[in-house]
This record gives C-alpha cells, structure tokens and sequence, in this order.
C-alpha cells in the first residue's frame, strides 16, 4: 500500500511533524484493520507536540474521521499547517488541529459526501439516509472548531464552498496566516519529504470519474473472461441476391391538338336544334377542352354553358 502520511523529526529540537500529502487513503479504510493500525503505532511512536503538513484533495471520508479522532485524542499538542490545500475529506483531519494556520495562497474546500449505490429503490434510500448521517457526523468536527450553526454549515456545504485564506480565518476553519512576515524570516517551513508527484489540483468530477474508470475496467475484465469463444464459421456466407433496380415509369403520353381525338357533337333532336349563332362552334369548343383532359379538366360543354342562341331572336 502506498502510503499518503510520511514523518520526520527534528534532529535538534526533537520536534516531530507529520505530512499528508496527495489523496487520503486511495482504498477504503472500511474492513482495514491494518492501515488504520500503522497510522496508529506512528502517531504514538513518539511524545511532545507535533506539526501537521496537510495539502491533500481529501478522499474517504472514514479514514479521515479515524485520523481526525486519533489527532483529537493525542496528549500533545497538534498545530496544523495547511500548506496549499485541505479540501473534503482532508478539511475534517485539519479540524482536529489545537491551532490551525493557513498558507496565504492556501485554500479550503467543504462539500457533501458523496457515494456509489446499485440496487433497487429501497437501496437507493439506504445510501440517501447513510449520506445525510455522514454529512451530520462531518457538520459535528466543522462546529467544535469554528462555532458556526448547524444550518449555515450545512449550506456551506450544499454550494461546495471553497474558500481563501482569509475567509477560512472569518469563518473560523482556521486560526491566522501562516506566514505574516517578510521574506527571509526564520518562519520558512520545512522542505515537504513527499514528493510532488503526490500532490494535484482538487476536482470531484476527476476523483469520481477515476473510482469509476476503475469499476468499469474490473466489470469489463469478468465479462471479458467469462464469455464463450464464438465458433469459427465453416463456409463463408453467400452474398446477398442483388435485384436489378426497377425501370422507371413510363413518361406520361403528350396529347396535342393535331393527335388528340375530337369527340361528336351530342345528337340534338331536329325540332329542337337552333341555328348556330356566328363565331366559334359548340363542337369546336368540345373539341378544344378535349384536349385539356390530359391535365385533368374533362367537364364537356353542356347546354347550360353554351351560348343562348335565343336570346338574339328577337
């Protein structure tokens, strides 16, 4: 296991100062009677006050609430010195600090715990009633140390509140600066063991996309291995029956005046026949429409629509 804490000891004045750097705990402290043990038999190695070093983007929250507990419950006192980062997780264990200073370009970070559930709509409220007792147990380390109500922390912690230096002192997360002096002070902190490789900027998308990145590769590895080789196929497969297209319709027949088929005249009983007054004919009339029935017009010309050759017998 890759440990995220390391120690050192002040040769000279026997000081011992502990660095928490990169993520707390990348596996689960739950069932993990050893982690927590030698994090433990570290701690108590030694005697006196000790310095705590913190630039961490958090990670599990039960492994931060053991360390936490295990600071609170030390006999000497602890100083916590947040270096560039205390986010999550990791702004719990700096709670625990009897006085608390920040780096002026420091930051603080508290949001709602977070988690993964798979099941029913009965399990689903589970892990909704386990995140709200998490996020009250969380709410009950932010309150000793900085004062504030129950309600205002809990909505600072809804919005994923990030804060600057100065506003984790007014808010009480931390005590002061910690640096207040010029350049060249004897209060330059001691060069961090860890290496840099440890630390990165924080992003809960980034920490909840490579949790699932990793489920993901071991769901896909067991169904990878437990599926069953396809047979090898024993004749190639004959290749589909093309059709030939389909001709294209025949274009529509063109219907001129010279081809187009004159119809007769409708019989008119002689005793009622009239004289055809001068000017275009009845059956040339007929004959001309005839020729629009191609184009839908076939209404023939009756005797309602012929002219009233009567009406100029006067």
């Amino acid at each position: 296991m890759k440990k995220f804490w390391n120690w050192a000891r002040d040769e000279n004045t026997g000081e011992r100062t502990l660095y928490l750097c990169g993520v707390i705990a990348e596996t689960s402290w739950f069932d993990d009677d050893i982690t927590p043990a030698m994090f433990k038999a570290d701690l108590l190695s030694g005697e006196g006050d000790i310095t705590v070093w913190i630039n961490s983007p958090g990670g599990d929250c039960l492994a931060a609430s053991q360390i936490y507990n295990m600071l609170m419950d030390y006999k000497g006192k602890v100083t916590v010195k947040i270096d560039s980062l205390a986010a999550s997780a990791a702004s719990v264990i700096a709670m625990a600090g009897t006085k608390v200073l920040i780096s002026p370009t420091g930051l603080v970070m508290i949001h709602n715990p977070a988690s993964i559930a798979i099941g029913d709509t009965a399990e689903m409220r589970k892990a909704i009633q386990m995140l709200d007792e998490v996020k009250e147990s969380i709410i009950n380390a932010y309150e000793i140390k900085t004062g504030l109500s129950r309600a205002r922390l809990s909505h600072l912690m809804d919005g994923e509140t990030w804060m600057s230096a100065n506003m984790a002192i007014n808010l009480g997360f931390a005590d002061e600066l910690l640096f207040t002096e010029t350049k060249g002070s004897d209060t330059t902190p001691a060069p961090d063991p860890v290496t840099v490789e440890d630390g990165y900027a924080y992003s809960c998308r980034t920490v909840s996309n490579k949790l699932l990145t990793r489920i993901a590769a071991k769901m896909h590895k067991a169904v990878v291995n437990e599926a069953p080789t396809p047979p090898a196929p024993t004749e190639s497969p004959q290749p589909l029956e093309e059709h030939p297209p389909a001709p294209p319709d025949p274009p529509a027949p063109t219907v001129t005046e010279e081809t187009a088929p004159t119809s007769a005249p409708a019989t008119v009983p002689a005793e009622t026949q009239q004289p055809t007054p001068a000017g275009v004919s009845i059956s040339a009339l007929e004959r001309r429409l005839s020729l629009l029935r191609p184009y839908g017009i076939s209404a023939p010309l009756s005797a309602q629509t012929a002219p009233d050759s009567t009406a100029n017998n006067n």
